[in-house]
């Protein structure tokens, strides 16, 4: 009785010393995360009275209507050239030489740690009228007059894909390398070219990276603000800009609230799907 005893006790003990452990990171998690949440949901249904009147608004009133598909269409773009552009580059950093992998890694790197805001303003810079890109296309002979790619949603999609791209190439990168190359060499051997290879050994083994990489970047692109606000001005307002305006300009925190905790809705609907498809133990 004793000896059957002792394994649960250790076990009891066990998860009572890991509780402990994590209760200050339970804590931090309650108060700098739950808290605010809560915060805002409850403003968002007492601001300026009791009731659902901000989320009617929101989904009644055109021009609101007009800023969520703003915001959705401009991150499932910029999710999709995010994986497009991506998926080349993390498999050429999985099959590179050690020393060249480690220089683009390195340089990848670096564009993260660069200065956002900094980054954006070059953008600015390169996508202008007079800037880099419309100059080059029109010494090419490419286009006859300058092209418009800032103050709206293509200077935005061109600016945050940008951005964006690092959060697909990292975990694409772990996914493609963990796969055996043997796998490979046998579906060249049984005949398979190498669109097939690809198409049914390669793109299907490293789905749960391009899934774990493109919810980053939707969720993401989802809640941006600083590159929307400066290559796509107000003409082009996205969901972040909005819930600054209600906030910061008509201070307006049952309207903030009601369309924050609306994009959290639909985060965590995002991630439960992906939950759901690939499973907790193959996301990333």
């Amino acid at each position: 009785m004793t000896a059957t005893a002792a394994p649960g006790a250790r076990v009891q003990r066990r998860r009572h010393a890991a509780f402990v452990w994590a209760l200050p990171a339970l804590v931090l998690i309650l108060l700098f995360f739950v808290t605010p949440v809560l915060g805002l949901l409850l403003r968002s249904v007492t601001e300026p009275t009791l009731g659902l009147q901000n989320y009617a608004e929101l989904i009644g009133t055109g021009t609101y209507l007009r800023i969520f598909a703003n915001t959705f269409l401009v991150a499932g773009v910029v999710t999709v050239l995010s994986v497009v552009i991506g998926y080349p580059v993390a498999w050429a950093l999985a099959v590179l030489p050690r020393p060249w992998g480690q220089l683009v890694f390195a340089i990848i790197i670096l564009s993260m740690w660069t200065n956002l805001l900094a980054r954006t303003y070059a953008w600015m810079v390169l996508l202008q009228r007079t800037g880099v890109i419309n100059k080059t296309l029109l010494g090419l002979g490419v286009i006859d007059q300058p092209l418009a790619l800032v103050n709206n949603l293509v200077g935005v999609t061109i600016g945050m894909t940008y951005i964006m791209l690092p959060f697909v190439i990292l975990p694409l990168v772990g996914v493609i390398r963990a796969i055996d190359p043997a796998i490979l060499r046998a579906g060249a051997l049984c005949g398979a070219n190498s669109w097939q290879c690809f198409t049914r050994i390669l793109l299907p083994l490293s789905l749960p990276g391009i899934a774990a990489g493109a919810l980053m970047v939707f969720v993401m692109a989802l809640g941006y603000y600083v590159t929307p606000a400066l290559l796509g001005g107000t003409a082009n307002m996205m969901l972040a800009e909005m819930v600054a305006q209600f906030v910061q300009s008509l201070v307006n925190w049952g309207m903030g609230g009601a369309a924050a905790f609306v994009l959290l809705v639909v985060t965590l609907a995002l991630y439960a799907v992906q939950l759901r498809v690939f499973g907790a133990g193959r996301i990333g």
